[in-house]
């Protein structure tokens, strides 16, 4: 998404092929405003302002919404990103590319930082918590000018970027022969593999650790840190072009049969009356339970979507162009859309889940109006 590759930007020879691409970006978008938007009101973790449901109908179903997406939609951006990446190297060199990095991903990380999170700091401050001082008198007071908030990922691929420019000084790499499309089998012998060196890694960083100030996460780098280096393999070897629909199909029975097996961790924790902080991390075999049926689900979930994409989502339209060309800015702004709306709704006397299923639809296409608006500004198109 913010690797800021348009289809304008790709060869024509290829433009045709890849509106999926953008098709997806759409998608992935909606699922991360639907995921903020559903931890306010009723999933597990944490927002600038949040006002949770007590009711277990609503908060299962929604821990297992963002618990799917979890598995998948940013480690997708990840690959995608470095799926652009390698032909925007190629292109433009070392020095162009590395610069045009730094405008498209660290103007937006500082306008974040010191713009759009301290405004949405002090609606809540203002609104929620009814301190009512002028936005000067808050600034005044403000001492958290580094937060990436929703950017940690754009703060991730620059970092990664940096990284890729450094690697490619270093080190050439050159495929004698073109790998062909992984099957199904090692796919998944892949995501199995991939889940033990999560649960690993969350032995130190469980889920829930930040590193601050940038906001990583690092029990979920492993799968960010691998897709991104899967996406620079797949350009060269033009994976997306093999993924055959009979691969989704397969990898889509598999996600369908993990989505099955997720009620098991509520029956294990019930039966054991263990904390369920042990999925999260530390050396217990909940939590590489837990890390292995992530990957595999979320791998498989990854590249059914891609498959099926490329082969039943390739059109587009110029609402869909709309749409795919504000997806970064929606991004960027709309954890603005869903703290005003909610603080807007404070008052509704309603059970917070109720209030989810209501306004959710209109957060979405909120946050994907105020993203094309920003995009009319010249200045700002010509960055975002």
């Amino acid at each position: 998404m913010s690797s800021k590759i348009s289809l304008q930007q790709i060869t024509p020879n290829k433009a045709n092929k890849l509106f999926y691409i953008d098709n997806l970006k759409i998608l992935l978008t909606m699922l991360v405003v639907l995921h903020h938007t559903i931890i306010v009101y009723c999933a597990p973790g944490g927002w600038y302002y949040t006002e949770k449901t007590t009711q277990m109908a609503a908060i299962i179903p929604s821990t297992i919404f963002v618990s799917l997406n979890q598995s998948f939609f940013m480690g997708f951006f990840f690959l995608l990103a470095g799926y652009f990446t390698a032909p925007s190297y190629d292109r433009k060199g070392s020095w162009q590319f590395l610069g045009d990095r730094l405008i498209r991903l660290g103007i937006p990380l500082l306008f974040y930082s010191f713009v759009l999170s301290p405004l949405i700091s002090y609606l809540v401050y203002y609104f929620a918590e009814g301190r009512h001082v002028s936005y000067l008198q808050y600034l005044s007071g403000y001492r958290t000018w580094i937060n990436f908030g929703v950017l940690w990922f754009v703060a991730a691929l620059l970092l990664f970027t940096l990284l890729y420019v450094v690697a490619k000084s270093l080190i050439t790499i050159k495929f004698k022969n073109p790998i062909s499309v992984p099957g199904t089998g090692i796919i998944l012998l892949f995501a199995v593999f991939l889940g033990v060196l999560t649960f690993l890694v969350r032995i130190a960083f469980p889920v829930g650790w930040v590193l601050k100030p940038f906001g990583f996460q690092l029990g979920h780098f492993p799968q960010y840190i691998v897709m991104f280096i899967i996406g620079l393999v797949a350009y060269k070897n033009q994976w997306f072009d093999g993924l055959s629909l009979k691969l989704g199909k397969s990898l889509r029975r598999v996600a369908w049969l993990g989505l099955i097996f997720f009620p098991l961790f509520f029956l294990i924790k019930a039966k054991l009356n263990i904390p369920i902080e042990w999925y999260s991390g530390g050396f217990h075999w909940q939590s590489l339970l837990y890390a292995v049926w992530e990957q595999c689900i979320g791998i498989s979930i990854l590249t059914a979507l891609l498959s099926v994409g490329r082969n039943s989502w390739n059109r587009s339209s110029p609402f869909l162009n709309k749409l795919s060309r504000c997806t970064f800015a929606t991004y960027i702004f709309h954890p603005l859309v869903i703290t005003g709306v909610s603080l807007i709704f404070k008052y509704w006397l309603a059970d917070p889940a109720i209030k989810f299923l209501v306004l959710a639809p209109f957060v979405v296409m909120g946050s994907f109006l105020l993203g094309s608006i920003v995009l009319m500004i010249p200045s700002v198109k010509r960055i975002i």
